[in-house]
């Protein structure tokens, strides 16, 4: 076979990810924040994008022949004819305005009487009229005018939130006057978390300070003795201690109850009035003393600033019985391209590397102006699609929410599976029912037990919920027997994934339900026999 060059023609496809498509898949998935993060780094990276204004044009000057209370009725305007302040006053008028009146006592002489008298005022009316002249100079120094300022605002005289770790470290500087025990207690401050809980270990707090596990351990013990009680413990029975200790309670049967709460946890009363060496009626009393105490005492205090769950969407009832689907617009970021701008540089630039520069400043902000546009729209089209698909929802609650998947949508909307992923990812949406995630309504199917239509997981959690709810304390439903009543209501569920729901929503077992609720019974019989005996004792 000879070896020859020669030219061929191919057709082919491919798909190429440039830069500024990525960018555009990128703002799809963000929320609102990392949006207006992302918004702001263009406006001040980009000379060409300007942030568009909502406030209205401001008003024009009054036009000739209006007056206002700002109006000079002494200027130009005066001596022009129609132009108002003109004709306000006669010449004869304005020759007496001009005219030299002399001194005090002429004007006096020619009054007939005295200046006090013609030109009097009353001291109220002195008082308030400098009071009313010294108002405004006074009420901006002090940071008012909430009148004239469109950024007032009250948030900003608000007082910052004391934290846990200021809080002990006031009373630090105060307990402590030796530097190096300052600064190990600081350290320990510094390790306390939300709750008020050190670790468990502070071998390493010490390695780390080069001081000994004593010294260590001292101050420690000084740390504990800080308000809130049971701060800076290193489990939840230390902490109870502190807090008994605190209240004088803690007697040997009180510090066997504490060493054994996972007795306590299980229920196992006879275990614990053992260990104690109580009779009934004391084992309840301390297990009501010990639910009176704070297992958390940090929590209480302020810590990291929580941010407000803005919703991307709202949906509210239409006048047709339908819904009106319509997007928060104070979550989108409005900007524009300055055209303007960009036509007088384009005359004065020279340069062909600036030409070029400012040519790409303006395909970055006129694709992005159209990304911002492209996301909204995709965000109303994937939410209102979701609100048909799930109209049984919003209309009668959890319990008719319908199996949903992303390909039934993307289908719907004709987009790709990977799009309709990106915007329900971040993006809440204001409901009759509450505030939810896009996310929320995309749930598995379960089959129907009767071969209907399948039943959506969600839905199947609120029934089991439900059932869980309304029973008795003498007939607790086992994980079988809530199989049964589901699959009684058409609902063909396995056990396992009945089990897998109920610890999902934190919901203890059969076994440990049943000793939870006679546990609450016998402390209302308990309650009721004691009122009882107290109303029928003799006077």
């Amino acid at each position: 076979m000879a070896l020859t060059q020669r030219l061929e023609f191919r057709q082919s496809q491919s798909l190429v990810m440039t830069p500024q498509l990525m960018q555009a898949i990128k703002l799809l998935q963000l929320s609102n924040l990392d949006l207006t993060t992302f918004v702001e780094e263009e406006l001040e990276r980009n000379p060409l994008l300007e942030r568009a204004s909502d406030e209205a044009p401001t008003e024009a000057p009054a036009e000739a022949g209006q007056f206002s209370d700002g109006d000079d009725f002494g200027g130009s305007n005066g001596d022009e004819p129609g132009g108002g302040s003109g004709e306000a006053f006669e010449p004869g008028q304005e020759e007496w305005m001009s005219k030299d009146l002399g001194t005090r006592a002429e004007i006096e002489q020619t009054l007939d009487t005295g200046l006090d008298n013609v030109f009097s005022e009353e001291p109220a009316e002195a008082a308030a009229r400098n009071a009313q002249d010294a108002a405004p100079t006074t009420y901006t120094e002090w940071g008012g005018g909430a009148s004239g300022d469109e950024d007032y605002n009250l948030e900003a005289f608000v007082a910052a939130e004391t934290t846990l770790s200021d809080h002990l470290a006031e009373q630090l500087s105060v307990a402590f006057t030796a530097p190096a025990q300052r600064m190990i207690g600081q350290y320990l401050i510094d390790l306390v978390d939300e709750a008020g809980y050190l670790p468990p270990d502070l071998g390493q707090a010490a390695e780390r300070l080069g001081a000994s596990l004593q010294e260590v351990e001292d101050v420690l013990a000084v740390l504990q003795k800080f308000d809130p009680p049971g701060v800076c413990a290193r489990s939840l029975s230390e902490c109870l201690a502190i807090q008994l200790r605190e209240l004088d309670r803690y007697d040997p049967a009180m510090q066997a109850l504490v060493e054994h709460l996972d007795l306590l946890a299980k229920r196992d009363i006879a275990a614990l009035r053992k260990l104690c060496g109580v009779d009934d009626e004391d084992i309840a009393d301390m297990i009501g003393e010990i639910r009176r105490l704070n297992p958390k005492p940090g929590m209480k205090f302020g810590s990291a600033r929580l941010q407000t769950m803005v919703p991307d969407v709202y949906v509210r009832p239409g006048p047709d019985g339908g819904w009106h689907v319509e997007l928060n617009s104070d979550t989108l970021p409005r900007v524009l391209v300055n055209q303007t701008y960009y036509s007088e540089l384009s005359k004065k630039i020279g340069k062909d590397g600036d030409k070029s520069y400012f040519t790409d400043a303006l395909q970055n902000a006129t694709w992005l102006v159209r990304a911002l546009d492209q996301r909204a729209r995709t965000i109303l089209k994937v939410a209102t699609e979701i609100v048909r698909q799930q109209d049984g929802f919003f209309t009668h609650g959890v319990a008719h929410l319908r199996p949903l998947n992303l390909k039934a949508v993307a289908d719907a909307i004709q987009m790709h599976e990977s799009t309709v992923s990106r915007v329900t990812a971040n993006k809440y949406m204001a409901t009759n029912r509450g505030t939810f995630e896009l996310k929320y309504f995309f749930t598995a199917s379960i089959a129907s037990a009767d071969g209907g239509e399948a039943h959506s997981a969600e839905a199947v959690r609120h029934h089991i919920k439900q059932l869980i709810d309304s029973e008795a304390p003498s007939a607790i439903l086992s994980d079988d027997t809530i199989v049964e009543r589901l699959r009684a209501s058409g609902i063909d569920i396995a056990r396992r994934t009945v089990a897998k729901y109920r610890e999902a929503m934190r919901i203890p077992s059969s076994v440990q339900r049943r000793r939870d609720k006679q546990s609450a019974l016998g402390n209302v019989l308990s309650t009721a026999l004691s009122d009882r005996s107290r109303n029928t004792e003799p006077a």
